[in-house]
């Protein structure tokens, strides 16, 4: 059975940084796309950004000159660097995984932005 994990989670300053990992279980055969998303308390899930098999990256316009989204598709891992993190990026942070048959989710990490 294939699980995804998060961690890097945590507390943070503004204006600080901070990098999330997410690393598969076992393997996982035709990637279409890897990426992070995030929920705060009472908002929908919101995509924060995506890169395809192909390389290709998409950011959601609020992270856009802040955050980066790599991945490893060899090992099957998905990073985001968070730079100049502010308040409103606070959130639980889940990974993703999107194949030709089934979405994979991780169990999501909190990323908390604060003074």
């Amino acid at each position: 059975q294939v699980q995804l994990v998060e961690s890097g989670g945590g507390l943070v300053q503004p204006g600080g940084s901070l990098r999330l990992s997410c690393a598969a279980s076992g393997t996982i055969f035709s990637i279409v796309a890897m990426g992070w998303y995030r929920q705060a308390p009472g908002k929908q899930r919101e995509l924060v950004a995506t890169i395809t098999n192909g390389g290709s990256t998409n950011y959601a316009d609020s992270v856009k000159g802040r955050f980066t989204i790599s991945r490893d598709n060899a090992k099957n891992t998905v990073a985001l660097q968070m730079n100049s993190p502010k308040p409103e990026d606070t959130a639980v942070y889940y990974c993703n995984i999107v194949t030709i048959i089934h979405d994979y989710w991780g169990q999501g990490t909190q990323v908390t932005v604060s003074s």
